[in-house]
């Protein structure tokens, strides 16, 4: 369900080709880098960049950095790195920034599954010679480090169900959100981090027949700051993911005055996955369209790099 696909009679050494003639030209070519980059799929692209080294004895990367400026930049050259690569270098930057930006380890750590999670570290630790968790433990701190340290080990459980103890867990979580105390925290974010999908579907179900309220309720309710926002996007992504990432671009792109950040990494981390679910859901939820929103508060290049990997239906434009 992504947007950007395999493109048919791919040809590396011919688009190599173009985007030399576009990067070395007078004047930058954007156009041409636009139609090319985000035509081509993720393993297509990592080809280009192979013919491009080849045959100009440069590297891609560095050329589209030296030649692009501002936002623009940051989607060609964010569309060049593998999936766990770009996530590693979203986790950096986002933890070793002036600030940290929580929201950025919110949606990477809180959506990807084990496997993805384990690419991420090994990419993390060949690109920036250092370890994700010990990263994450110097520059976060209480529950909400606790938790975003769990979820980093990519131990959840994949598949497992066990109908007898979804009631004694929602029970747990039930306690979790009347007590508050450091212990409830602990097993809070424990069970969410650890247990299967198809498990804590159950416990979500048994939480609302005990409590009579639904678990983002009761957590935003009973929980504030990054850990009550990191329970809650556990919880969204466990039920629905295109769905967190519509609610997260609208927000980007709404509540921020644009957050550009937030949306190019969605969009460029989601194009192969799910975009067009997200696409469909912002739409339903929304009233109108991610194209429609992106047009309406991006412009140029920037612009046209961004709506080409939205992609679209004739309707929104």
């Amino acid at each position: 369900q992504g947007t950007i696909l395999p493109a048919p009679n791919f040809n590396p050494i011919m688009d190599a080709q173009l985007l030399g003639g576009a990067l070395q030209g007078i004047s930058c070519e954007k156009d041409v880098l636009i139609d090319i980059l985000t035509q081509r799929c993720n393993s297509q692209r990592l080809m280009i960049a192979e013919a491009y080294r080849d045959m100009y004895s440069r590297d891609l990367i560095t050329d589209l950095k030296e030649n692009l400026s501002h936002h623009f930049k940051e989607v060609m050259v964010g569309l060049m790195y593998p999936p766990a690569l770009y996530d590693a270098h979203e986790l950096w930057h986002a933890l070793k920034g002036v600030d940290t930006e929580e929201k950025c380890l919110i949606d990477i750590l809180s959506s990807r599954s084990n496997m993805e999670i384990f690419q991420i570290k090994e990419a993390y630790l060949m690109q920036y010679n250092t370890d994700l968790q010990q990263d994450i433990d110097s520059e976060t701190s209480g529950h909400f480090r606790d938790t975003l340290m769990n979820l980093a080990q990519g131990t959840r459980m994949e598949g497992y169900a066990d109908p007898s103890t979804a009631a004694q867990d929602a029970m747990i979580l039930w306690e979790a959100c009347q007590q508050k105390t450091g212990e409830h925290k602990n097993m809070l974010q424990m069970i969410l981090c650890n247990r299967s999908h198809q498990q804590l579907w159950m416990v979500f179900q048994e939480f609302q027949n005990i409590s009579g309220q639904d678990i983002v309720e009761a957590i935003n309710e009973c929980y504030d700051g990054y850990f009550q926002e990191l329970l809650v996007a556990i919880v969204l992504c466990i039920r629905d993911k295109p769905s967190y990432f519509a609610y997260r671009l609208y927000n980007a792109i709404h509540d921020f005055g644009f957050h550009n950040k937030t949306v190019i990494r969605i969009l460029i981390a989601r194009s192969e996955i799910d975009l067009v679910n997200i696409r469909q859901q912002y739409k339903e939820r929304y009233g109108k369209s991610l194209f429609h929103d992106i047009k309406h508060f991006a412009s140029g290049h920037y612009e046209n790099a961004l709506l080409a990997i939205c992609a679209g239906d004739t309707e929104d434009y």
